[in-house]
């Protein structure tokens, strides 16, 4: 819709006149006017050549009906510029967190309904309708409804990504970082030229005078604020000597501290691998770098305080540690002098000869009673050996046959059976006769009388008589 006829005034300071009645531009009829007609003209840009190329009219109105045909959108952004002319309003609308900004108007209507009025650097959300000036191509928004923002939908939105962001986890305490003991190297982000700056300087001078510091001066309130200091944080994040950052700033109102809840440096805080410290300096309107950090100092004083030690409180621990050590090792030689000394005094200590002679005495004995013991077990073994072997020389067959006994046995026949009746062996049987010394043949002369000596020892038994 033309800037003419949709109700909306023209972008700043510009004219409608020259116009047709349905707002479009009519080309002059002067000298040099295009002689082709609207039909030999190219439909498309893409058909557009050297030969024939669109007029520049032509390009106008199609990107107006391009972008005329876009939808109302709601926007946010601040003012600052607002001028008035008549019952319109002419301003220009900036970026909360970048340098980007566009023009925009409002009729009286529009302005008339604000709930309270609104002025340079008010921050505002408006339904807006992008529209294009024909005669220069400038683009506009077209303001159709504007609402203020105050600090109760600022802090309402400010929750609602509290919310979100701890649902997600960045706040969990175990994301949060350790601090080093006694960092060499400290990454400072802060205003340039602010207090907050001499305030942290200073105090961790006097606490630590060899700290050093990496300092990057940074808008810390506006539009700029959030891009500068996520650059800093991340030069500083990167950088291999810097053992912890401070990001600080000396309080401000909740609009100044709103850079500091932007969500793209909440997320950059939780995934910086530097421990991060939070020094805003504002303990009613808490911002959510707050809750992300590794550390919340409440001032950047405090910062200073916390994240450098102070060297008189250092020495001081050093030598309650050394005095504690003294006294410790102090003790312990003291109670191990005691101990030895007592060892001293014992008898084995104080005459070790006669200690040693006691337990020669004692072992002198021991090996008497031991060799006793086994002189005594060999000469019952030697007896019972003794008394063994004669049981079995009395029980041996061979003893027997010493004696002038002999085993008579068949000569001939599978078994070589022993004779032990006259009937075993009938005259002329082959004999083997066994002796104490060897063996001899014989042959049956069938049975004798028995013969018995006077001693009544029998040197030799057969039930018949035998002959070589």
């Amino acid at each position: 819709m033309d800037e003419s006829t949709d109700g909306n005034p023209g972008p700043v300071g510009q004219d409608v006149s020259g116009t047709d009645p349905s707002g479009t531009d009519v080309p002059d009829s002067g000298a040099g006017a295009d002689p082709r007609g609207a039909s030999t003209l190219p439909e498309r840009a893409a058909d557009t050549t050297p030969e024939n190329p669109w007029p520049l009219h032509v390009l106008s109105r199609k990107l107006k009906e391009h972008i005329e045909r876009s939808p109302q959108v709601w926007i946010e952004g601040q003012v600052i510029e607002m001028n008035r002319r008549g019952q319109t309003a002419y301003l220009t609308l900036r970026d909360v967190d970048a340098e980007i900004s566009l023009p925009a108007s409002a009729w009286g209507t529009v302005m008339a309904r604000l709930r309270e009025p609104i002025q340079r650097g008010s921050r505002v959300v408006a339904l807006v309708k992008p529209e294009m000036w024909l005669k220069t191509g400038r683009l506009s928004m077209a303001v159709r409804d504007m609402r203020p923002v105050g600090l109760g939908d600022l802090l309402a939105r400010i929750e609602n990504l509290r919310q979100a962001l701890g649902a997600e986890g960045l706040f969990a305490d175990e994301r949060k970082k350790a601090l080093p003991l006694l960092p060499h190297r400290i990454g400072l982000i802060t205003g340039r030229d602010s207090d907050a700056e001499k305030d942290v300087l200073r105090n961790a001078a006097l606490r630590w005078p060899a700290v050093a510091f990496e300092v990057r001066e940074v808008a810390v309130q506006g539009s700029s604020a959030v891009s500068e200091v996520l650059a800093a944080l991340r030069e500083l994040d990167a950088h291999p000597e810097v053992d912890v950052i401070v990001i600080a700033r000396g309080g401000g109102s909740l609009e100044d501290l709103l850079p500091f809840s932007n969500e793209a440096l909440v997320r950059a805080v939780s995934e910086a691998s530097t421990p991060v410290v939070s020094a805003i300096g504002h303990e009613a309107d808490r911002p959510i770098l707050d809750d992300v950090a590794d550390l919340r100092a409440s001032t950047p004083t405090d910062a200073a305080k916390r994240i450098v030690p102070d060297v008189a409180e250092e020495l001081l621990r050093v030598r309650q540690c050394r005095d504690r050590i003294d006294r410790q090792v102090r003790l312990f030689v003291e109670r191990e002098s005691e101990r030895l000394a007592s060892i001293r005094t014992r008898p084995v200590l104080a005459s070790p000869q006669t200690f040693v002679e006691v337990r020669h005495e004692e072992l002198e004995r021991l090996r008497v009673r031991s060799h006793a013991a086994v002189s005594g077990a060999v000469v019952r073994a030697a007896d019972a050996v003794a008394h063994l072997r004669a049981q079995i020389r009395a029980l041996s067959p061979q003893q027997t046959l010493d004696r002038g006994y002999s085993v008579v046995q068949l000569l001939d026949g599978p078994d070589a059976a022993v004779i032990r009746s006259p009937q075993d062996a009938p005259s002329g049987t082959a004999l083997r006769v066994r002796l104490a010394r060897g063996t001899i043949g014989a042959r049956s002369e069938g049975q004798l009388p028995d013969i018995t000596h006077r001693d009544d020892t029998t040197t030799l038994s057969h039930e018949g008589s035998a002959h070589a």
